[in-house]
């Protein structure tokens, strides 16, 4: 087998090695030169430009990806403050509920409806809708379930729907 693919290979190469033979020295020369700078120019792009193209980028990567894990310890830090504060009775959750809606006026209304409730939005800015959820997560330790809200020309239109706390969904 390693005999016949040898055989092969020289009867492949007889023409080329005949041509080779045939140049003059100084069109080898020049052969050797353009298949080296041909090499070089192919290892360049092949393995020195993509090495080099990820040190240029890795100090922005790593800044993006440090952003990233400092606002996952963020949330997780919340999260542990959350689950730390003692339990809110009910009564107290839908007076903060209703206390932090009332706060953004006609751009929520609040309906209770058992272990849930239904907040509707029109024209909130981003800023109310946030501040709001930031609040009812903090005093009245409601979770949102489901939000369909759409943003028009005067800020956020939609309901939010929250779970009071103490029950399951």
């Amino acid at each position: 087998m390693g005999n016949t693919l040898t055989a092969r290979w020289q009867t492949l190469l007889a023409p080329l090695r005949q041509r080779w033979q045939a140049l003059a020295p100084r069109d080898r020369r020049i052969a050797v030169v353009l298949t080296w700078a041909l090499g070089l120019v192919l290892a360049w792009f092949v393995a020195v430009v993509p090495a080099w193209r990820s040190v240029i980028t890795a100090p922005a990567r790593l800044d993006a990806l440090d952003a990233q894990l400092q606002q996952m310890q963020r949330l997780a830090a919340e999260t542990a403050t959350l689950r730390a504060l003692p339990p809110v009775g009910g009564l107290q959750s839908q007076s903060a509920l209703k206390a932090a809606t009332d706060a953004l006026g006609p751009a929520a209304r609040l309906v209770l409806g058992g272990d849930r409730a239904t907040i509707t939005f029109t024209n909130a800015s981003g800023t109310q809708v946030r501040d709001w959820l930031a609040e009812v997560r903090q005093a009245a330790r409601v979770r949102p379930i489901e939000a369909n809200l759409t943003r028009g020309p005067q800020g956020y239109n939609g309901t939010v729907i929250v779970q009071m706390p103490g029950s399951n969904p």
